[in-house]
This record gives structure tokens, sequence and C-alpha cells, in this order.
């Protein structure tokens, strides 16, 4: 099938007719094909997108509330087909975008049509001078927000909601590598009765129709989330051009487990937070270190459990890990393998690409546990984004704190102690945008997300993403 662009509330063709491929990863055929959109269908989403703002900035926030809320609802009521959408061109497991991408798409409409209800701005009294202070939190105008392939539906929706809660309109880009649920996303829109312009889905390359948003003089702001690479790109556009920007990159994530956690809840969220999602999660545990004490047991343990994760097709219910999104992401993965043991790392597990019977040419990968002799390693210090993880013993609180920081990005980290002082202590130190203590992805919505240094800029989640797509204006008014 041929995916279209939804532009001013309707499904059009790119407008020089350009397409690309879309491949299902379990079986590496194309199944579809995505417009290559230009600069033309791209100043066509945002002309849309200037005409509706003034009605839709002004639009009650009940109003927008019930809308989004709307669109939550009929996510949910379309589950299914969303799930099996999202698989197929993701290649991830179907239980889990039923289980998590789906509902997380739909809660983030949920959240933001609630929040933006509660988004209160703060006067001040100049007692003595007889004035007050008061601050407006005004819509930006048009915004661009432009999402990885990991978690599709689930990433996508995370920019826009709050975007359009906010009374902005948007032009908005999915990854090209899965673009079939923001597709799906816009006959919900409309069923919801989302005015037209308010949201514009153009699809097509990064370098391409990324590239004309990022540039686009009129574009206000831009939410993007992918590599740091790609990030660092667009700063150097945009910044010149006084853009807004939020940055979620990549990540290095430490898992950093003392011998006094509890030790079966530590195991199995391990397994959880090494290799869901084919441990393509900027979220997850890929470096781990572990106490010196409980090593050897640990390194028993994790591995036999690794063992019996089941490689197979995203629809097999049975299935733990699916196939990694696309053919180079297998080999960059597959090569930081090969990497691993010219550094004298030991695989401990996996490491093998795998055939699965009937999904021949799929993009399998075996989960992948290696035995590092040292932290200063390429695959410790550079993200992976696949099913491998490392492991390493530690002595001391401090090493442990060195290597978890010696790294150029900083996401997330995970803590396992049942030591408070422990734990405030290096929740403190820790470099990391989030510290998850005895647990793993455990998200509040109303909490901000995101990373520090090379894991990006600003954050996202709650009133912090509505204070992103608002600019605040002061007003002084003097009465006596």
């Amino acid at each position: 099938m041929k995916i279209q662009n939804y532009i001013n509330g309707g499904f059009v063709n790119p407008i020089q007719n350009n397409w690309i491929d879309n491949y299902n990863p379990s079986n590496g055929e194309i199944y579809g094909q995505i417009p290559n959109s230009s600069s033309k269908d791209v100043e066509l989403a945002y002309e849309s997108a200037k005409k509706a703002f003034p009605s839709w900035s002004k639009m009650t926030l009940e109003h927008r509330s019930r809308i989004l809320i709307k669109i939550s609802e009929l996510l949910e009521a379309n589950l299914e087909q969303f799930a099996a959408a999202e698989s197929k061109d993701n290649g991830k497991p179907l239980s889990l975008a039923k289980k998590i991408d789906i509902p997380r798409a739909a809660s983030n409409f949920r959240f933001f049509g609630n929040a933006i209800t509660q988004f209160a701005s703060e006067s001040h009294e100049s007692i003595g001078q007889g004035a007050i202070n008061y601050t407006l939190r005004q819509p930006i105008g048009v915004v661009g927000c432009i999402s990885p392939w990991n978690l599709p539906l689930y990433l996508f929706t995370w920019k826009i909601a709050p975007a359009i809660a906010a009374g902005n309109c948007v032009v908005a880009k999915p990854s090209e590598i899965t673009p079939m649920t923001a597709y799906l996303l816009g006959e919900i829109c409309t069923k919801a009765g989302l005015p037209k312009g308010v949201l514009n889905i153009v699809h097509g390359l990064g370098t391409t129709t990324g590239q004309v948003i990022v540039a686009h003089p009129d574009i206000k702001a831009i939410s993007f989330t992918g590599g740091t690479a790609t990030g660092a790109h667009i700063a150097r556009v945009a910044a010149p051009m006084f853009k807004k920007l939020s940055l979620e990159l990549g990540g290095k994530n430490p898992n950093i487990i003392f011998a006094d956690c509890d030790y079966d809840d530590m195991l199995e969220t391990s397994v959880r937070s090494s290799f869901t999602n084919q441990g393509q999660i900027c979220l997850c545990g890929s470096r781990i270190f572990v106490e010196a004490s409980i090593y050897n047991r640990f390194k028993k343990d994790f591995v036999e459990k690794v063992k019996q994760l089941k490689v197979g097709h995203p629809s097999d219910a049975s299935t733990n890990i699916g196939a990694l999104v696309s053919k180079p992401h297998l080999e960059k993965v597959a090569e930081y393998i090969e990497i691993a043991k010219e550094e004298n790392g030991k695989v401990l597990c996996g490491g093998e690409i795998v055939t699965v019977k009937g999904s021949e040419n799929g993009y399998y990968l075996q989960p992948t546990v290696i035995e590092v002799p040292t932290d200063e390693c390429r695959v410790n210090q550079e993200e992976i984004f696949g099913p491998v993880v490392t492991i390493m013993p530690f002595n001391t609180e401090e090493e442990v704190l060195e290597m978890a920081n010696k790294v150029k990005y900083g996401l997330s980290t995970t803590l396992w102690t049942n030591d408070l002082k422990r734990t405030m202590r290096m929740s403190t130190q820790l470099q990391s945008g989030i510290v998850w203590v005895n647990t793993w992805m455990m998200r509040d919505l109303r909490t901000p997300f995101g990373g520090v240094k090379a894991s990006g800029v600003g954050r996202e989640g709650g009133f912090e993403a509505l204070r992103f797509f608002t600019e605040a204006k002061n007003v002084c008014i003097k009465y006596e």
C-alpha cells in the first residue's frame, strides 16, 4: 500500500510524486511505499498550519481538552489495528505493542488533554509600588515535531499531544522507517474532530523532509527525538534562527547493582531493562556494573535467564525478542559484537544472527551478553541500541560512580541498593537526567524527562512540555 501525507485534514500524495520503499523487518520484504516529501509538501503543510493557528489558539481549553481525550478514546478503541501495524512496521513483538506502545500513545493524548486545563501561570503583587505582574503563557505558532523509529506512535504522540494542547499547530514527521501508525493517526484525528490544519503529518527522509522542517524560517520550535549526531546537526541549523529546541538524544545507561539489593527483583528487571524492544530503547541499561561479591552469582543467573528468551516472529505470542528495525541496523549491531571480541570482550551468550523459520530474510539477532575487562572499551562508550549488554564487576561506590559518569551521554541510570544513604549520595552525583532506584521504566507522565551532556537539551513531560510549547510574556500593571 501507499501511505499518504496528512495535510489540512486530508490525505494527499507528495507533490513531486517521489516515494520510498517501506520494509517489513520480520521478513525483509517491501510491503508498501511512503512519500519522500519535498520542500513543496512541507510548505503546503506549513500554510495549512498557519491558517489554522488563529482559531485553534483561541479555542477554549475545555474544547481542546475534549478533542484530545476523544483521540485517546479512539486509539484505545482501535488498539488491535494500531498494535498490529506497529508490530509489522517496527519488528517488535505484537504483545509489546498491545501492552506498551499503543496504550501509552493513548495516555499521552489523555494526559495532556487534562493537563492543559490545569496549566497555570503566575502573578506577583509588587507591594509598596502599587503594581501587579502577571505571566501569560501563549502558544508559539507553528512548531515542528520529528520522532524516531524505536517507539513510533508512543514518541510521536509524546510530542504532538502537548504541542496542540498548548494551542500550537504542528508540522510533524515520523521516522521514514516506521511510518504506518502515524499515517493511521491522521484518520483518528479527523474522526475526533480535530480542526483541519492543526496537525499535519509529512513523511520522508530526515535528510530531505526533516531538514526542510528544521530550516523553515517560520516554524518557530523544533522538538526532536533521535540520534545525537542528528541532534547536533539540528542545533547547528536551528540555533542561528533562534528557534526553541527540545532535543532528546542518545544514551549509554549504567545499571548499577549492589550486593544489598533485592536480588530476585533485580535479576528479573535487569533482563527486561536490557532487552525490551530488542534493546532499542534509549533508556535500556546497556552497561551492567555488579558489586564484586555477587558478580559470579549474577553472571551465572543472568546468562541463564537471557538464554531462555525466545527470538521469533513478532506475531508469535511466545516471542520475547522480535526483529531489529532494519537490515543496516542489524549489521551495525552485529559489527559491535565483533568489535567487542577484538577488544578482549568475552561473549557469554548470544551474538549470532538468527534465522526464523518462515521468515528467513528477517532481521533477527540473539540477545547478547558480553563480559568486558574495562569500561574504556568502545562497546561501553558508544551507543549500540540493540539487544547487546556488557557486564563487569566493581569494588567500591567511588569506582562505579566514576565509570557510570565516564561517558559522553547522561540520560538514565538504574541503581539497585537498599542503603538509603548510598541512594541519596549517588543520586545527587550521577550525571543523568533520570535515576531509577530499585526499578526501571516506571514512568509518571507528570515528571520531567530528558538527559544531560550528549543525551540532549531540554525536558519533555508534564508541565515541562507545556512550558516548552508556549512563550512566557510578563504583563506589569501599575494601579496607583
